[in-house]
């Protein structure tokens, strides 16, 4: 049994070192996982996507019957939070809330349930996240 969880710990471990390395500081992540600039109109594909980002089913976007209320309202959300703030919700929103029911899109360790298609791969890849924060960046 002990070998087991070891092996665990160092499977979750070696998978994390796949991902780009970020810094969380404070409630964020100040800089980009990418040296390429995000593209709103792919990241809104994404959040609008029911295999990959699937953000409607629990976030209201404005302009879009979209059926969503578990998670805030998307209308101007880069208002209410700064690029950094809104890159650690997508990274890992259970470092400001434990509790968060949003998934993970840039973590590997810890999680639950994955998919079949999805274990040992975030969810999103770097340029994904960046790209999505530019169409939010757009939700002012």
């Amino acid at each position: 049994m002990l070998l087991a969880a070891s092996l665990v710990i160092a499977t979750a471990a070696a998978a994390q070192e796949k991902l780009v390395p970020f810094r969380v500081v404070g409630d964020g992540i100040p800089k980009p996982l990418t040296d390429q600039p995000g593209d709103a109109a792919r990241g809104r594909r994404l959040v609008f996507d029911r295999q990959k980002g699937n953000c409607l089913v629990c976030h209201a976007v404005p302009g879009v019957n979209s059926p969503g209320d578990l998670g805030p309202d998307l209308a101007g959300v880069a208002e209410r939070h700064s690029l950094a703030e809104l890159r650690l919700r997508l990274v890992d929103p259970r470092r400001i809330d434990p509790d968060a029911r949003m998934p993970a899109f840039y973590r590997l360790d810890g999680l639950t349930r994955v998919a079949t298609g999805f274990e040992g791969k975030p969810l999103f890849q770097p340029q994904e996240i960046e790209d999505v924060l530019a169409f939010l960046e757009t939700l002012k």
